[in-house]
């Protein structure tokens, strides 16, 4: 629990004498919460304020400030970025996994891989929660040396085989996620370049069919190892 934390936002009378816990509350500004749902729980009750249009609050779990509009909780901010949570690739492991990477506080999610290195030129896979089947993708590429372009694609794939690059000197991927935590088809954009002296930069999309609703993600090496690196996950404010 953050120093600031909050389980209710007290209604205060006239003449009242404020404990200690009051006058923390007070001194806080704007209501501190774990998450949204002990939010919900710190108006209404006795003694606690009623929930109205104007109410500003803070969630730790989302790190996101919000307003209440009269109907609903609204984002306040300019970025339309959130950060969820940040994972250091170890050493010589052939995949990571991501847990609690999405939920229903976001419909659509962005995974950036950069740092760190391959133990070979290699592509970097992507595989929703336990899922092995029904991935489709697509892809083409140009090499840095080069003006033709190739393409390649999957319609039976075990994951997504291709949505960043790996080398001695790199890892990299900027993965979008449409609606992983919903109950429908989830869709996936891919850019990523392989940084080699005849780099490769590509380009694809691809959709797992079927409706599972996904919280983990893992990100494995096609071949050998990953090393270092952060894997950062942003979800899209709806």
């Amino acid at each position: 629990m953050g120093a600031n934390q909050q389980t209710s936002v007290p209604a205060f009378t006239a003449g009242q004498v404020l404990t200690a816990q009051q006058q923390t509350e007070i001194n806080t500004g704007i209501p501190v919460f774990a998450d949204s749902t002990a939010r919900t729980a710190a108006f209404g009750g006795t003694g606690e304020k009623v929930l109205a249009e104007g109410q500003y609050s803070y969630l730790e779990d989302t790190n996101s400030t919000e307003v209440y509009d009269g109907s609903s909780w609204v984002s306040v901010g300019d970025s339309g970025l959130v950060l969820i949570s940040t994972t250091t690739i170890g050493s010589a492991v052939a995949s990571v996994t991501v847990s609690n990477a999405f939920s229903a506080t976001y419909d659509n999610y962005l995974i950036l891989l950069d740092g760190g290195v391959a133990s070979t030129n290699i592509e970097i896979q992507l595989q929703l929660g336990a899922t092995t089947a029904n991935y489709k993708e697509n892809h083409i590429y140009m090499t840095t040396d080069s003006t033709t372009i190739t393409g390649a694609q999957t319609n039976t794939g075990s994951n997504f085989p291709v949505v960043g690059y790996g080398t001695t000197f790199s890892l990299n991927a900027r993965i979008n996620l449409f609606g992983p935590n919903t109950a429908k088809y989830t869709a996936m954009h891919f850019q990523a370049m392989r940084m080699v002296d005849a780099g490769r930069n590509a380009v694809g999309q691809g959709v797992l069919a079927d409706t599972t609703q996904y919280t983990a993600f893992t990100l494995l090496a096609s071949t050998g190892t990953l090393t270092g690196g952060k894997i950062r996950v942003y979800g899209y404010k709806n």
